[in-house]
């Protein structure tokens, strides 16, 4: 009997062990490059002792991957927390109800413009849409100054921009449409299919093909434009129509999903990513420009107060991106 007892008395502490560990973790998938995001992650499971299980997309289906899931789990949701490279898809989860409206203490000081008024999201580190360029075959006078120089016929086979159906280029061309109309921007994406423009896999993929030389100049967010002058003196950049539409600036955002199994774990994780330490870390690491003001950031870190942003309105531009696909995936199996 005392033998049985035991038994039981084991099973039963096993169980509560078990119950604890689930408990004490947060389940988040992210968009974000594994390579920034983990470290960042790791940084908050040895801060706090909470178990993090993350899910990361991969480069070439960016943005898309786990979008999906997370619409394909809204019944029986299996993450806690979205950690996001831009707002759109986090948007495109609030209307279809999957987000968690939270209010963290710190984004009090972040711009309401990276914001969701509803709490839905919030914004922190941004990057922005860039040109880079190869300066061994691009000299200053001959860089784009818009991105609608990109149809130059100087520039015919020879500009990279990664494809349109994945990741902040989706995000991008969204914008565009939002800010320019339908009809402006299918004309100038058929100016570039007509200028021979490069599609390439991902925005790490442009890098490649510019600092190679097989495209003079591409699209890319400034955290890659980053990487590429660090690994190549001869690769330059630009904040493209300053004296026009201005540039796309890019905040991160984070969600809690509603209905999730470790709610309180996934606060604690949004508060720490809203963090002016978060910030600083990945204005260290991925050249991020902060929202908060009085982070210590390295000097070749541009200021977001120096940039011309290109006006945009989240929501419209999110929806713009569902009604988009379409047109783009036939664009791009078009031979753009």
């Amino acid at each position: 009997m005392n033998k049985l007892l035991l038994i039981i008395f084991s099973a039963i502490i096993l169980y509560l062990a078990s119950c604890t560990t689930n408990k004490n973790e947060v389940i988040v998938y992210t968009s974000v490059d594994q390579i920034f995001s983990e470290q960042i992650l790791k940084d908050f499971e040895k801060e706090t002792g909470i178990k993090v299980k993350a899910v990361f997309d991969t480069e070439e289906t960016k943005s898309t991957g786990v979008l999906n899931r997370l619409i394909a789990e809204k019944d029986n949701p299996q993450c806690d927390i979205f950690w996001s490279g831009d707002p759109v898809r986090t948007i495109v989860l609030k209307n279809k109800g999957i987000t968690l409206a939270y209010q963290s203490e710190n984004a009090k000081n972040i711009n309401p413009v990276f914001k969701d008024p509803e709490n839905n999201w919030t914004g922190f580190s941004a990057r922005a849409r860039v040109l880079i360029y190869n300066k061994n075959l691009l000299t200053d006078t001959l860089v784009p100054k818009s991105i609608f120089d990109l149809t130059n016929k100087k520039l015919k086979g020879k500009t990279a921009i990664a494809n349109p159906l994945f990741g902040t280029t989706t995000f991008h061309i969204s914008a565009l449409f939002s800010v320019l109309g339908d009809e402006n921007v299918k004309q100038f994406l058929e100016n570039l299919k007509k200028n021979d423009v490069i599609i390439a896999t991902s925005n790490g993929d442009v890098k490649k093909r510019v600092m190679q030389g097989e495209a003079y100049c591409g699209l890319t967010d400034t955290d890659d434009a980053f990487e590429a002058m660090k690994e190549d003196a001869n690769i330059g950049f630009v904040f493209l129509d300053q004296n026009g539409i201005g540039s796309l600036i890019m905040p991160n955002t984070v969600n809690l999903i509603k209905n999730s199994k470790h709610q309180e774990n996934a606060k604690k994780l949004f508060d720490y990513l809203l963090s002016k330490e978060t910030e600083e870390k990945l204005a260290k690491s991925c050249a991020q420009m902060p929202l908060h003001k009085g982070v210590n950031v390295p000097k070749n870190i541009p200021s977001l107060d120096n940039i011309v942003p290109m006006k945009i309105d989240y929501d419209k531009t999110s929806k713009k991106l569902e009604e988009i696909q379409e047109y783009l995936k036939a664009w791009v199996e078009n031979g753009g």
